[in-house]
């Protein structure tokens, strides 16, 4: 699929998972003219039902084998399995990318964690669930309350917060049920690796567990370019008031900088350790500030997507740059404050209970709310006629409705754009509860 026009540029970009949304941002990344941008498999097919690594990569090669014309990069911004495909096309195709086993060791979260603590102590008690005993217990020496997860998953699913053992007993078997959907076909990436001792028989489908941390969630973003990482940005993430689901990432941090220094310190480190190269991250940290202690939540061997018009509204361009410029072998850097707002937030309008909706705003109504509040963009999630619950890419708590980003020059300007939004889309978008003939407004 070609998504720019004439004149034919003389570079072309494969993006693996190509979607409607990221195809304005690409074509404002400084450069673009030059590029011509192609998707590379669709989003169904990337995480519609129980995926095949193998399937995926004989669509792609015969999509590329065909091409008529070069191949100068093959990119993306997914999780798993676009990050483990780039690498594998990469090699077979000659583009830059960085190794499978780099990728893997961030996507592998049991595996993440051995290699992290390697390197630092800013992560939390783990170890492994055994989902094939009986009466499964939690690892020793990691306490209540904790987190569940399978060692890979999309977007927080099957992540379950437990505080017992009777809880922790009931989000086993909601794992065990469906652990095998990711996990299978992330088996056949990791037959591709030699894998080390400590990795030996622990497979794809694996649930981890982990002591809870809390505090103020964080984000880092950076690359690896020629053996040396740069941390580009750091974003607060805020939830919801008693609750795990996000409400907004905020960029840039509003942590002192001693903290931001030491953020970016752990990243700098657990990435030499991993061994990435010519490649974005993001890493997920919480900070106590009682404590002043850091955890790492997680890896991604990707830059987050959903931030690029953050990035774009504070830098000036958005962190799409630093991808495409890894993969055309050209400087990644981002300039620094460039934008014409200093603040920038990604929103999540949120229901926290199942429902179905009736309707969604039209392009036309999205684009007046546009017009009507400068610094706004909005991305409605569910379609018309949608049943939350079977939403894709959910957390296990919420449903989202609608994203939200807002520039402004300060926390409370964002705040006050935000609950305008809301507001007009309480006129345009209405659901109902399962079973509730009432209509009832979503928000």
């Amino acid at each position: 699929m070609h998504v720019r026009g004439e004149p034919v540029s003389d570079q072309n970009i494969f993006v693996i998972g190509l979607d409607d949304a990221n195809v304005p941002t690409l074509q404002r990344v400084p450069g673009a003219e030059r590029c011509r941008f192609h998707g590379l498999l669709t989003m169904d097919e990337l995480q519609v039902g129980e995926v095949s690594v193998a399937g995926l990569l004989e669509k792609a090669q015969e999509v590329l084998d065909n091409f008529d014309g070069s191949i100068d990069a093959i990119v993306g911004y997914w999780d798993f399995p676009v990050s483990t495909l780039i690498p594998l096309l990469s090699e077979r195709y000659g583009t830059r990318s960085t190794n499978l086993e780099s990728v893997v060791k961030c996507e592998h979260k049991y595996w993440s964690r051995l290699e992290q603590q390697k390197v630092i102590t800013e992560h939390p008690r783990f170890g492994r669930v055994d989902l094939d005993s009986e009466d499964p217990k939690p690892p020793e020496g990691v306490r209540f309350p904790m987190w569940l997860k399978p060692a890979l998953s999309y977007s927080s699913e099957l992540a379950f917060g437990v505080k017992n053992e009777e809880e922790f007993r009931a989000a086993v078997a909601e794992i065990r049920e469906g652990i095998s959907r990711v996990g299978r076909p992330f088996e056949y990436i990791l037959d591709q690796l030699e894998l080390p001792p400590e990795m030996e028989g622990v497979g794809g489908q694996v649930c981890l567990a982990e002591e809870a941390i809390s505090g103020i969630q964080v984000a880092v973003e950076g690359y690896v370019h020629n053996g040396e990482v740069t941390v580009y940005g750091t974003l607060d993430s805020i939830n919801y008031p008693d609750s795990s689901s996000f409400l907004r990432h905020q960029y840039p941090s509003a942590l002192p900088e001693p903290v931001v220094r030491r953020l970016r310190d752990v990243s700098e480190r657990v990435m030499r350790q991993i061994g990435m190269d010519s490649a974005t991250f993001s890493i997920e940290y919480f900070y106590d500030p009682q404590t002043d202690e850091i955890n790492l939540l997680e890896i991604n061997p990707r830059h987050s997507q959903s931030h690029a018009e953050l990035f774009e509204y504070v830098d000036g361009v958005p962190n799409h740059h630093c991808m495409l410029s890894l993969a055309l072998g050209e400087d990644p850097a981002l300039p620094d404050g460039a934008g014409p707002y200093e603040r920038a937030a990604k929103w999540y309008f949120r229901w926290f209970a199942d429902g179905v909706v009736h309707s969604v705003p039209t392009q036309q109504e999205i684009d007046r709310i546009e017009q009507e509040i400068p610094g706004v963009q909005l991305h409605m999630v569910p379609e018309e006629g949608q049943r939350l619950s079977r939403m894709p890419e959910q957390d296990s708590y919420s449903f989202e409705l609608a994203q939200i980003f807002t520039g402004g020059d300060s926390e409370e300007d964002m705040r006050e754009k935000y609950d305008r939004c809301v507001g007009a889309l309480s006129h345009v978008l209405t659901a109902t509860a399962p079973g509730n003939e009432a209509e009832q407004n979503a928000g």
